[in-house]
This record gives structure tokens, sequence and C-alpha cells, in this order.
């Protein structure tokens, strides 16, 4: 059942409203890593003396260019580990859309789902960014104890975080927090192994980037199909 969901999710990738999604959390994030290497790249050239003068060389007049290309390279190496995290925090911002798209094509007999505030969203996305780079930056010692087994502690960390976020992120614009929260611990299980299912392409540079969108989309379908079951 969690496979259909999957494939079911798979097939409405190409949706307009799917691709829109994507394309604002990417660009989002673009801009914001641009801006970050412009603020460095500006504060490393006005926190650097044109001349610096160092014993038994003498002057140097290019210190400033080489602390600019030493910030360049520095930001680039950054925004290979930032990219993911920073995209997935932005898409979500956008992934009512993602489940609202679902809901229109799958489900239209439903009424209209209670909409998430701008600010409810942020909170939410922050919170879930943070603790997403926290469990992983401590996870690094299980990693690094047991690499044989290290893909598979990723896959279970993060498919349990990922599993959380998306599924009561989907149940409560439904049944509100509270609930949502409460059908998540009835279906804890199922919800971690589906979310498993999508911590799995997180080990692949640019497909990573589809991981909300397909999370957000697999999960609304997982909450109906429980939801019915009851």
């Amino acid at each position: 059942m969690i496979l259909n969901d999957f494939f079911a999710a798979l097939a409405q990738l190409t949706d307009p409203r799917f691709r829109g999604v994507l394309a604002k959390g990417v660009g989002l994030t673009l801009l914001l890593l641009f801006a970050l290497f412009a603020l460095v790249s500006t504060l490393a050239g006005w926190l650097t003396p044109d001349v610096v003068t160092l014993p038994l060389i003498g002057d140097i007049a290019w210190a400033d260019d080489l602390v600019s290309w030493a910030s360049l390279i520095l930001m680039f190496v950054l925004s290979i580990f930032l990219m993911v995290p920073v995209a997935s925090a932005f898409t979500s911002l956008f992934l009512e859309e993602v489940a609202q798209a679902v809901e229109d094509r799958h489900f239209p007999h439903l009424p209209p789902a209670e909409r998430i505030t701008l600010a409810e969203g942020l909170r939410d996305s922050l919170n879930f960014l943070a603790i997403l780079i926290a469990a992983n930056l401590a996870a690094l010692i299980l990693y690094l104890i047991f690499i044989p087994i290290a893909p598979f502690i990723f896959w279970a960390l993060n498919g349990f975080l990922l599993g959380r976020e998306y599924f009561q992120l989907v149940a409560m614009r439904r049944i509100g927090r509270v609930a949502a929260k409460q059908a998540y611990r009835a279906n804890i299980w199922q919800i971690w192994l589906a979310g498993g299912l999508m911590a799995v392409p997180l080990s692949f540079p640019l497909i990573n980037l589809l991981v909300p969108i397909l999370g957000a989309a697999t999960f609304t379908h997982l909450y109906h199909r429980v939801q019915t079951s009851r």
C-alpha cells in the first residue's frame, strides 16, 4: 500500500503545481546562497587591507584578491552541503500547494482544507530544518562507528523525521494540529516506513531536491488511506 502511495505521487510529478513548488524552493535557495556569497565577499574585501606587509616578504598587494577567491571557494563548498536542507526548508513553505494538487486530482469530493498561515508554515519549516541538521550532525558519530551500515542509519533517521513532518503537515490541514499528532502516533510504524522510502533519494544529488514534493504527495495519499480505513 505504501508503494501504491509513492507511485501515485510519482505519476503526478509533471503537475504544473509540483513544478512550481520546486522552482520556488530552488529559486529562493539560489537567491539566498548568492546573497550570502555577496555578503561574505564584501565583508572579506572590506576587512582585508589593499596592502599587507609580512616579515621577510614585504608588501603584498594581492591579499584582498586572495581573500576574495578563498571566500568564493568556501561558499561553493558550503553550498554543496547547504543546498538540499535549505531548498527543503524553502520548499516546505509551499508544500500545502502539493497536497492540494493531489487532493484536487484524487480526492475531488473533499471540502476545502484549512489554510496554514505563512507564519505557521515558516515556523514549522525552520523548526524542521533545525531538527534535521542537528539530528544528522549528531548521527555523524554513529556513521563513523558503524561505517558499513551508515546508509541504513541515515535512511532510518531521516525517514523518521521526514515521515513525522510531512504526515503531520498534510493531516493538520484536515483535522488540526492536535488530532494530526494523534493520527501520527496511531500510524507511526507505517509512516516511518514510508519516510524511509522518501529518505533513500536523499543519497542522490539533484534527485534529492524532489524529496519534499514527493514526500508531501505520498503522505497526502497515505493520510487519506489510513483515515478511510478507520
